[in-house]
Formats: structure tokens, sequence, C-alpha cells
């Protein structure tokens, strides 16, 4: 940890280190994140993160290096004729000390100078925020008149508040991605992710995916609907600018690795949900010539497909569910006939899946989802079986993970 007195009285050490963003659609660099650095005597450049970060550093100090940096930065970015975006990290606290006035003064200095404000991204740092949230929201706004645009950062630490970040009207959500490099199959942090990706759609915000070190992040970020990607596997930061397409032909290959990838994932998916319904359909023609009773042609359903599914229920276009649950329990079949009635009608897409399957005659393969009594993950199969009733069929853990395209 650096003496915060020795960063003060050194400050024309300070400078400004600039890692690039790059987009997804053409592959290029579309701006910089500004950095703080400290020049050493053996003359490498220390990160300020932890100077920025600490508590016990005075908001005086943080403040004058902050300015420091910024300053210095847009100076490089305006000589240098840049035309993309550039990326200018603030803490929301200490923006709001004056209300946000001497940054936006800062800001419309280089203005006067040939920047355009339109070219600016605040990256606002606000988990640490215990101010009056409404008055940061209209000095957000207020910023959002100039042209400014604003990204939130670091959103993938702490999503309890979703609809908190909503308020912003952020123009980027910055999803931080070292947690996948630990644990690539981390469901729980990749359905908050997916949450997130729900949420940027619906507000209009463009996801950054960042700390991206490895390629399976990368890919992870294409797939989960990521505009901008920035991390060391893709450039370190630098004191200087880089080409602009200077990994063009290298994200377009990527790209086209996971377009492949991605079509035949979901290409086995569609021909497994076209056997089954194939599959279905033969047996039950089979089966009703035995039984018309719903139970019991659902049993036998059940041993046919027993090393495929774990469950079996119907239910009609409404929801009501007009059958038992056939449940395998320790590899034995039971008959659960408490869940008659139910209505499943509040589960999400189920009654726009039972459209679907009315209109297109065809089941349906739903996506991986955490099964509410196992908690394992699981797929369900919906099969429309007539008379406006669906039976759908629940996907067990053990059969997925033996069939490596549809577990994903």
């Amino acid at each position: 940890m650096m003496d915060p007195l020795d960063v003060i009285s050194n400050i024309e050490k300070v400078i400004p280190y600039f890692q690039p963003v790059f987009s997804a659609d053409e592959h290029k660099i579309i701006g910089y994140e500004v950095l703080g650095r400290m020049l050493q005597d053996n003359g490498e450049a220390e990160t300020l993160g932890p100077f920025f970060t600490g508590n016990d550093i005075p908001d005086e100090y943080k403040i004058e290096v902050d300015e420091r940096v910024t300053e210095r930065a847009l100076d490089q970015f305006i000589s240098a004729k840049q035309e993309g975006l550039i990326f200018i990290n603030r803490d929301a606290r200490l923006l709001m000390i004056d209300h946000g006035e001497s940054f936006l003064e800062l800001l419309q200095r280089y203005n006067d100078k040939g920047l355009q404000l339109n070219r600016i991204v605040l990256e606002l740092s606000e988990k640490t925020f215990h101010g009056d949230f409404e008055q940061l929201v209209h000095v957000l706004l207020y910023y959002k008149t100039y042209g400014i645009k604003v990204a939130i950062d670091n959103v993938g630490g702490n999503m309890g508040e979703l609809d908190r970040l909503s308020q912003f009207s952020p123009d980027i959500l910055k999803v931080d991605l070292s947690q996948l490099r630990n644990d690539a199959g981390n469901k729980m942090y990749k359905d908050i992710l997916f949450s997130l990706s729900m949420l940027a759609r619906k507000i209009g915000a463009s996801l950054l995916f960042e700390n991206i070190e490895i390629n399976y992040q990368l890919q992870f970020a294409w797939l989960n609907g990521g505009r901008y990607y920035q991390g060391y596997y893709l450039k370190y930061p630098s004191e200087s600018f880089l080409e602009t397409d200077i990994l063009k032909d290298k994200l377009k290959e990527k790209c086209q690795d996971y377009i492949r990838y991605e079509k035949k994932h979901l290409e086995a998916g569609y021909q497994f949900a076209d056997d089954l319904h194939k599959e279905i359909t033969l047996t039950l023609s089979q089966l009703k010539k035995q039984t018309e009773d719903f139970d019991n042609l659902l049993t036998g359903l059940a041993d046919t497909f027993t090393d495929k599914c774990f469950r079996l229920y119907m239910c009609d276009e409404n929801g009501v569910q007009v059958t038992s649950n056939i449940l395998k329990v320790d590899g034995d079949w039971e008959v659960h006939q408490r869940f008659k009635g139910k209505n499943w009608s509040w589960r999400p897409y189920f009654l726009e899946n039972i459209i679907r399957m009315r209109i297109n005659k065809k089941g349906l393969l739903s996506d991986i989802y955490s099964d509410i009594d196992s908690g394992e993950p699981i797929r369900t199969y919906s099969y429309p079986f007539g008379n406006g009733l669906y039976l759908f069929m629940d996907l067990s853990y053990e059969f997925l993970f033996g069939e490596e395209s549809l577990l994903y």
C-alpha cells in the first residue's frame, strides 16, 4: 500500500493509463477507460486503485488525484485526436460532495477546447453511496442533458436491487466477470447475470463485460448480450492509445467460433425435442389402446422414458393440473395425487408456451433452470396432448449431464 502523503507530494508523477474497450458488432476499439497510475523510481507505473478505495485516505486527496488523472487523460485524448469514447471513473460519494459541480466544470473546460461531451462516459461506483439517492439520480440526469453518458460500474458483485440501477437511466452497465474465472460452473452467478441482461434490454442499456481474462469469459459475454468487452485477455492498460482495428481479425475469428458452437448447441436441442415428440406420440398411441386413465397413461410414459425424466404431469391450457404427479423416488415411480387441481399459470412463460404449442402443434424444450424441490439444474419438455391438455416431462440432471449438448 503506497503512502497517500507520498502520492500527494509527488502528484506530478501521477499519470493516466488507458484500457481499451472493444465492441461486439465492429470488433474494434470504441473507447478507453482511464486508470490512475503513479510512476516509480524504477520506471514502472503502479496502480492507484488502493489509493482511491482506501477508507483512511482523506477525501480531498482522492479528489485532487482524480482531477489530475482526468485532466492529463483528456489532454492526451484531445492531442491524439481520438474519436471514440473516454470512460472516466468517479466515486458517487465524492462526486456528490459539491453536487457534481466541479466534475461538470472540468468537462466544460475541455468542451471549450473542442472535446464533445457526448464522448464522455461517467463510470460511476455507487455501491458505497449512502447519501441522498434522489439527488444523485437528479445530478446524473442533468449530466445526460449535456450528452454525457452514464455507466454503472461493477454491477455483477451484488445484484440485490436491480430496480435501483434502472433509476439511473444508465447508458451502460459494467459487469465484472472475475468470479466466472474461479468457477465456470457457478450457476447462481450466471442466473444473476442473466437477470441483469434482461434488465439492460428493458431499460435500453448496453452491457460492458469487464475483467475478461480467459476465452470462456469472452464467449460468455458474447452469449449473454455483451455489446462491449474489456480485460487482460484482450489488451492490458497502457500509457498510449492503440490502433482501432488491432484485434479485429482475432475477434472476428472468435465470434465465428462462438456462432458455430451456439448453432450446434441450438440445433442439437431442436433435434432432441423433435425426436422426443415423435417418441412420445408413438408411445401414447400404443398406451391409449390399453387405458384412458390419465394417471395410467403417464405411468406408462414414465416407464418408457425412465432414463430421461423424473417427473410427469398434465395441465389444461389455463394451467390447472388435471393429473397426479408421476414422480421418481429412489429409482421407483410413485403417484402423488395431491398435486391435482394446482394451478401453474403463474410460472414464467407458462401461458406463452401453451399458446405456442397450440398454434405450432409441436412440443417445446425449456432452457435450464433450478428445480424448486431439488435445486438441481433441469429442463422441461412440454407436449401438446390434445383436447386442450398439455403434458410436462421434467428431464433429470443425470440425463442432461450425459448429453453434453443439452446441459448448457
